[in-house]
């Protein structure tokens, strides 16, 4: 008497704890939200069908990559509140079950994000060698160096001011966030303390207030532009403008550091 094939029947993977209800979407998206049936003959079409999730995860550096590159344009573009993981996914061109199984759930993709951030600047900041330079000459370049990297970074910026409307919240739960940027501190102290020593610099001067000084004039300046451009119907936004600011405040920051 012929015998039925035999069949398995393999049960989705459950929802990453504390991921939003609509996972259960993302699950169907990779796997069904019904049981697979797997018959034996058809083991080799099966096999066919799941390489190309198999493949995706060969290159686990690569997919987390992808992820962030698109979180950080998403976030960018609405904020917090108004990024949502269906469109970070579609832009990273993966489903939102492999969002989860790398990131875990939206506040954590978004921390993820941040220190990410925080990361780029602060190594692209060692690679000025600051501690070689001559004590002006190094706040010259930490100048021009910050003010150039806001104009290229705008998603910095951003990231910045969605978190400060938040009260740093998510940034408060970051184990490493002070550790990423003491290194400036301390570094800047060293520029301070050798210019006070050969005669350069005012002594007592604190690294913190220098930065916030800095930081604060090439914010101010990017992030209110376009009214300011509206308002004295001069366009800031212009290459020779733009030039004639960073040094405008590498002088300022000299003049007030200088004996």
């Amino acid at each position: 008497m012929a015998t039925r094939p035999r069949t398995t029947r393999a049960k989705v993977a459950s929802a990453p704890e504390g991921a939003p209800e609509d996972v259960s979407e993302a699950m169907s998206e990779e796997t069904g939200e019904e049981t697979v049936e797997e018959v034996t003959e058809a083991a080799p079409v099966v096999a066919a069908k799941r390489a190309p999730r198999t493949s995706a995860t060969r290159d686990p550096e690569r997919t987390s990559a992808a992820i962030l590159a698109a979180a950080v344009k998403e976030f960018k573009e609405h904020g917090y509140g108004g990024a949502r993981i269906d469109a970070i996914a579609k832009r990273a061109n993966i489903n939102k079950r492999m969002l989860y199984h790398y990131f875990g759930d939206k506040d954590a993709l978004y921390l993820a994000v941040l220190e990410g951030a925080y990361i780029a600047i602060r190594t692209a900041e060692t690679r000025l060698h600051l501690a070689d330079l001559d004590p002006a000459q190094g706040v010259r370049e930490l100048v021009l160096f910050t003010w150039r990297y806001y104009q290229e970074h705008p998603e910095f910026l951003s990231l910045l001011g969605t978190e400060n409307l938040l009260k740093a919240k998510f940034l408060k739960r970051s184990a490493r966030i002070f550790d990423l940027n003491s290194p400036l501190i301390a570094t800047l102290s060293d520029l301070l303390q050798r210019g006070k020593a050969d005669g350069q610099f005012k002594p007592d001067q604190d690294a913190l207030d220098v930065y916030l000084s800095i930081a604060g004039m090439c914010f101010f300046y990017l992030s209110n532009r376009y009214t300011l451009t509206t308002t004295f119907r001069r366009d800031l936004g212009e290459k020779k403008e733009l030039a004639r600011w960073g040094d405008h405040v590498a002088d300022v920051i000299l003049a007030y550091l200088k004996v």
